[in-house]
């Protein structure tokens, strides 16, 4: 007979697991804490992107003028462009308070002067895999084919036009339809946004995937929000603020410590510069250096304060300048924060698209420029294949993707006013390997001509790319195998990096006079790079 307490101690006793149930308890508490941790994980992310993007005003347009494109790179590399509008008014299209435009913008008096002009124009190569941030300035006077959204011809014009040409337009058709107010302003815009962007795809044969735009006073609370900023300056500087003229900026020689309305008076100088061939020639073109020596330091600024790193940092800032900014619908800040480090540790050089001189049109000062040219640069720097090079005797032949010095004698003339050009010239197209040839004075000339005799078509056409000049010209003034540069106004002489929108000269290439080295990308003035606080003129 078995004793009744013992069974009663056999129920009682606790069963000894299984190597199987055990597994199986793991599992569930694992699997259960993993679901928790997604839930968890959904949740923050939804709550840090709702909160950095709530009041943020996005944009359609990226749709409307992608539809005629050019393709998306396919190594998921990102271009973004960053539009700078000179504009007095808000968001709504109400008139900034006198106070702020005259005392703190020093940006003229009337809500219309600057109209809808897009006066800052950087396009950011961003690679997919880390690496080098390309950055490129585009010129606002460059005078181009402008374009509205769909592709349609404005005519020729400042490529900064396009914006302000298409919101006139949309403007009118808009209120004959009975749309007024803050509605008319912001539809209106966005045929603007819509043109800029068809434009510059256009103009530089890439696709824009994203785009930022911020006014006049989006740049100011910006300033404002990361103030005091250090700025470095080659050379003392005043531009006294006078009857809505001048910028107001007075500054001294090294680093500067800039508050919000100094800072705008810094990136927005362009009178009382000296032209030099560091700062591309022009005053303009200074004004771009400073604007990207500018975004140089903010973004050395907030790395070292750690906003990169630091969502609850960023979305500080973006409380403060959302009401003044515009982002494209398709951008996810979130993605766009992880690309962040490809933005900072010095990883950005800022380059400034090369012209080909200088003329009137309209009654106003522009840019010409070779748009065969600029579609050149871009494809060899943002990692594609070059496009080939406009050639007389064979426009749609293929080029290497490296080109190659072809046989030439070259002659250079100085007819650009710059002492010393033709020399400078003629030693560093001989340090890309060409045959040095005569070298003299010439009468003054409007601009830069390329000329060649027989046998040297293909040299005339690589040096007239190198030059910035549209195409080379045959002559029968000119001896066989020989290529005849006459410099222009505007021309400056080739600097020690490449960099100069004139010839420059390769600095692997200098040492050598071998016809293998490789001809130099032509940019207007020498590159800004980033990472720290850069000096400019």
């Amino acid at each position: 007979m078995v004793d009744r307490r013992t069974e009663r101690t056999r129920r009682a006793a606790p069963r000894r697991a299984s190597g199987r149930s055990k597994l199986l308890l793991v599992g569930r508490a694992v699997a259960g804490a993993a679901s928790a941790g997604v839930l968890l994980t959904a949740g923050v992310s939804w709550y840090t992107y709702h909160s950095l993007t709530t009041g943020m005003k996005t944009s359609d347009a990226l749709s409307v003028s992608q539809r005629n494109a050019p393709p998306k790179a396919l190594d998921n590399s990102v271009n973004l462009l960053l539009i700078g509008l000179d504009s007095r008014k808000d968001m709504n299209g109400n008139n900034l308070p006198d106070w702020i435009v005259q005392d703190e913008l020093h940006a003229g008096g009337s809500s219309d002067v600057g109209g809808y002009n897009t006066n800052s124009l950087i396009l950011l190569h961003i690679p997919a895999g880390g690496g080098k941030v390309q950055a490129f300035s585009i010129p606002r006077d460059d005078y181009v084919q402008t374009l509205n959204g769909d592709g349609s011809s404005q005519g020729m014009h400042k490529i900064k036009e396009a914006y302000g040409l298409a919101k006139s337009a949309a403007e009118t058709r808009l209120q004959a339809q009975g749309v007024t107010g803050a509605a008319l302003e912001q539809q209106s815009r966005e045929a603007g946004r819509e043109a800029t962007l068809t434009t510059l795809q256009a103009f530089l044969g890439v696709r824009i995937d994203h785009f930022a735009e911020v006014n006049l006073m989006g740049f100011y609370d910006i300033a404002q929000a990361v103030q005091p900023i250090t700025v470095c300056l080659n050379e003392d500087t005043s531009d006294p603020a006078i009857s809505g003229q001048g910028s107001g900026a007075s500054f001294h020689k090294g680093l500067n410590t800039l508050n919000a309305a100094q800072a705008l008076s810094f990136v927005r100088q362009r009178h009382n510069i000296a032209a030099t061939a560091a700062n591309g020639g022009g005053s303009d073109f200074a004004r771009t250096h400073r604007q990207q020596a500018f975004i140089s330091s903010v973004e050395y600024k907030l790395k070292q304060e750690g906003l990169f790193s630091d969502l609850g940092k960023m979305q500080a800032l973006l409380d403060v300048v959302k009401k003044d900014i515009v982002l494209d619908n398709q951008w996810n800040i979130l993605d766009f924060a992880q690309q962040a480090p490809n933005l900072t540790g010095g990883k950005v050089v800022f380059n400034t698209l090369p012209i080909t001189g200088f003329a009137r049109e309209n009654g106003e000062d522009v840019n010409t420029v070779s748009p065969s040219q600029i579609k050149r640069i871009m494809q060899q720097l943002i990692g594609h294949a070059p496009a080939p090079a406009p050639s007389a005797s064979s426009p749609g032949s293929s080029a290497p993707a490296t080109v190659r010095a072809a046989p030439a004698v070259v002659d250079v003339l100085n007819g650009s006013g710059v002492t010393g050009g033709a020399a400078a010239e003629s030693k560093a197209l001989v340090a890309l390997g060409y045959t040095a040839g005569q070298v003299a004075s010439h009468s003054a000339r409007s601009h830069t001509t390329v000329l060649y005799g027989t046998g040297a078509d293909t040299a005339a056409q690589q040096i007239a790319g190198k030059l910035g000049v549209a195409s080379a010209t045959a002559s029968s003034a000119v001896r066989t195998g020989h290529v005849e540069v006459i410099l222009g106004a505007g021309f400056n002489p080739p600097t020690t990096t490449g960099t100069g929108s004139g010839s420059g000269s390769d600095p692997a290439a200098a040492s050598s006079t071998s016809t293998t080295a490789p001809v130099a990308v032509p940019m207007q003035g020498a590159a800004v790079q980033a990472g720290g606080i850069p000096c400019v003129d």
